[in-house]
């Protein structure tokens, strides 16, 4: 079922990413939990691509086996770094020989060890051109990624989403958001994007955090340039230092805290939520029984 029919068609619409494990043992583990994960009734979910292409082949073949060993529906990831406008024909031609029929293009991060983007010489250089691509080369369903509070290399507000009005009147059929910690930032952006004429769903990525480090590890990751990192809001903050040494403690914070976030944000309209798992699966289903979705 494509994106574009299933947001149309069930409120909320709960979808998981994963990514590829690089480990044997990591492999078994996310086979172990995809069941676990589709037992909470999800829409959709997808399979995250390494930078560069970097787990290009692992993508692809972990989004086939979802779809027909797991029958679940995939969500592909596919990004213009390190790819030939050729290739990137390739990649879509073999995702319509394997079936899927929904995809997320980004542009994606420089390879580790490159301080900025640089395109490909024959490739394509924004989101936009790849979503023209993959609307040119089939009936693929386009996610595009969307960000709350700034994109890192973005000059302003404005024109972030300038360039996300090009993505989305490129073909984009649905915007998913990066994470963010305060609800304030997505119900700005998404009467921003409404504000110039963004009529299709905005979906809020929630990612529950497992502890301190990892948090502030991954707001840092998430937006590393001059703008710098994702806002970790004060409050959260006060509650983080309380739980800094205490695993348990901090996994339960974790998903207390994007329980609240999820509960406001399906209150406000949000389409639904898109979860940023990390292959995990706890912490999904501690939330979606705290918000009676499971």
């Amino acid at each position: 079922m494509k994106l574009r029919d299933i947001y149309a068609s069930r409120r909320p619409v709960i979808s998981v990413e994963f990514f590829p494990p690089k480990t044997a043992r990591g492999e078994q583990n996310l086979a172990q939990r995809i069941p676990l994960i589709k037992a909470l009734g999800p829409a959709f979910c997808s399979m995250t691509y390494g930078a560069g292409g970097a787990t290009r082949e692992k993508t692809l073949w972990w989004a086939k086996r979802l779809k027909d060993e797991f029958a679940v529906e995939v969500m592909c990831h596919i990004t213009c770094v390190g790819h030939s406008r050729s290739e990137i024909d390739a990649i879509l031609a073999e995702l319509k020989t394997i079936g899927i029929e929904n995809i997320i293009a980004l542009r994606g991060d420089p390879p580790a060890g490159e301080p900025c983007w640089r395109p490909h010489p024959e490739g394509y250089n924004h989101a936009a051109e790849l979503v023209r691509a993959a609307r040119a080369a089939g009936d693929f369903s386009i996610a595009v990624a969307g960000f709350p509070e700034i994109h890192p290399e973005s000059q302003s507000r404005e024109s972030g989403l300038r360039f996300l009005k090009q993505k989305t009147g490129a073909g984009a059929d649905v915007i998913i958001t990066q994470l963010f910690l305060d609800n304030a930032d997505y119900h700005r952006y998404v009467s921003d994007a409404r504000a110039i004429g963004i009529s299709i769903p905005i979906v809020p990525g929630i990612m529950p955090f497992r502890g301190a480090d990892q948090l502030r590890k991954f707001t840092t990751l998430y937006a590393r340039s001059k703008n710098g990192p994702a806002r970790i809001p004060p409050g959260l903050e006060s509650r983080l230092a309380r739980v800094e040494n205490d695993d348990d403690a901090a996994r339960a914070l974790g998903v207390e805290y994007a329980t609240e976030q999820c509960k406001n944000l399906l209150a406000c309209g949000a389409p639904g939520i898109h979860f940023y798992c990390l292959n995990e699966s706890k912490a999904v289903e501690s939330i979606l029984k705290n918000l009676s979705l499971s």
